[in-house]
């Protein structure tokens, strides 16, 4: 603890007057007191005064004992000098011992304040640390460690406040240069996390050692309020994966109960539709666009559950193609499906799951059919390294840039989709996952002129390449 202005007056004024007064009582007694013990006095004074009222008090003292030794006792008395060179030697080794005992005194006392320094600075940390971690909630843990710093610096309040943010540290100074209040950041990672208000009254005294101390001690709550965000945000992922959990068993429950009664209800539709009713079309017609949403349901549920399977073997990329027009010749008018293969690359072999492919090109292909716009549509394959390139290319509106991201996301379906459009966007989706679960991607650009491209990415394989090669 750093002395008042008044506590060090007093102390140089009580320590002046212990001199006076012992020199008083050591000229009464001259004639029994030798030089020595005069010495010996003056010494302890000089100690004392070192001990209780630092260095500077201890050289001044050591100092004016000095002069009073060659002035009342060294002849000729009460005359500034010595009469003898011994006498010289006997008042400069005094001096000598009494700076280098007031300098050690100094140093030991130094080294003993920083050592109890040191020791709160541990306990402290050490009280931050098991705060923090015996804590169950995070926001417990938090204001547990703001009270440790309070008691630690000595403050008043200390409060932290994880919406606000500083750049710089904020000091309100006394004019004796003491703490009234504070403002510190609280930073991670070069990243503000909030704010520490420190608040004291009396104002308390901070030497560079306890800013550096407070640093570690801003540090430590810095981490604090991080980890309040962080379990926050754990929670919140935790209860969205939840909610996502019970979404897909209530889908696959309510898909799989509906599949039973679409099926008795395209069988009663044909029933009427073989009587003549003019309305059983239309019925078997709703029935099948709900089956395949249905369908797309259960699918959508089994993939995440893990319970769709994919067998990758060596097939050619020629055979998927026709495969995938064969299967998609009705959504198309003459000569509005085109098909590009790159000739000039060698076979194209991969190693996919045949079927599972060509869903993914069907339903690359009846989306584009949808919003192709009456325009072609372009089938092609190519090699690019280690993978084979399917890509379906229309002269649709194509889509936004902000909804490019969000286009193979379960259920999502673009700002210029009607309502009544039949489908529940989960094609893209289900494309895409059965894709990576075969080493692949599916994947959106814009179309230079206006348009859109869908690309398959599927595993090469050289040694299929081989042997189709010798095959042929």
């Amino acid at each position: 603890m750093i002395p008042s202005s008044r506590q060090t007056l007093f102390t140089w004024a009580g320590w002046l007057i212990v001199t006076v007064l012992a020199t008083m009582a050591m000229l009464r007694a001259q004639a029994s007191f030798g030089q020595v013990h005069v010495v010996l006095v003056y010494l302890l004074i000089v100690l004392c005064a070192s001990a209780s009222g630092g260095r500077a008090l201890g050289l001044t003292l050591a100092c004016a004992a000095a002069l009073l030794i060659d002035y009342y006792f060294q002849p000729p008395y009460r005359f500034w000098g010595v009469g003898k060179p011994l006498d010289w030697i006997a008042l400069f080794s005094f001096l000598v011992t009494s700076l280098v005992a007031t300098q050690l005194l100094y140093r030991a006392r130094a080294e003993a304040a920083e050592a109890q320094r040191r020791a709160v600075e541990v306990e402290s940390l050490a009280r931050l640390g098991s705060e923090t971690l015996s804590s169950g909630r995070a926001e417990d843990a938090l204001a547990r460690i703001a009270g440790v710093i309070q008691s630690t610096l000595g403050m008043t309040e200390c409060t932290i406040d994880r919406t606000a943010t500083a750049d710089v540290p904020e000091w309100d100074m006394s004019p004796d240069g003491r703490v009234r209040r504070a403002l510190i950041p609280l930073t991670v990672q070069s990243r503000v996390v909030g704010v520490m208000r420190l608040t004291s009254e009396p104002p308390v005294p901070l030497d560079p050692a306890q800013r550096r101390f407070l640093d570690a001690l801003a540090y430590y709550a810095a981490l604090a309020v991080d980890r309040v965000r962080l379990v926050a945000e754990a929670e919140h992922a935790e209860a969205l994966r939840e909610a996502d959990r019970l979404k897909d068993v209530v889908l696959a429950s309510v898909s799989h109960d509906l599949r039973t009664p679409l099926t008795t209800i395209k069988a009663l539709a044909q029933s009427e539709a073989l009587r003549g009713n003019e309305s059983a079309g239309a019925i078997e017609e709703q029935a099948d666009r709900l089956t395949r949403l249905v369908s797309d349901l259960l699918d959508l549920s089994r993939l995440k559950g893990g319970a769709f399977g994919v067998q990758p073997e060596i097939n050619t990329a020629e055979d998927l193609i026709g495969a995938a027009v064969r299967q998609t010749h009705v959504l198309f008018r003459d000569g509005q499906l085109r098909t590009v293969i790159d000739l000039h690359s060698p076979a194209l072999v991969g190693q996919f799951d045949f079927a599972q492919s060509l869903r993914i090109l069907s339903n690359l292909l009846e989306n584009a059919a949808r919003h192709s716009r009456g325009q072609p549509v372009e089938l092609g394959a190519t090699r690019d390294g280690d993978m084979l390139v399917f890509t379906v290319s229309d002269r649709g509106p194509g889509i936004a840039d902000d909804e490019a991201a969000r286009i193979f996301e379960p259920f999502y379906r673009g700002r210029g989709a009607t309502p009544d459009t039949g489908r529940a966007g989960l094609g893209l989706s289900i494309a895409r996952t059965l894709a990576e679960m075969q080493g692949g991607i599916v994947s959106y650009a814009r179309r230079v002129g206006g348009g859109s491209v869908f690309s398959l990415r599927l595993p090469a394989s050289e040694f299929g390449a081989e042997v189709f090669e010798e095959s042929v």
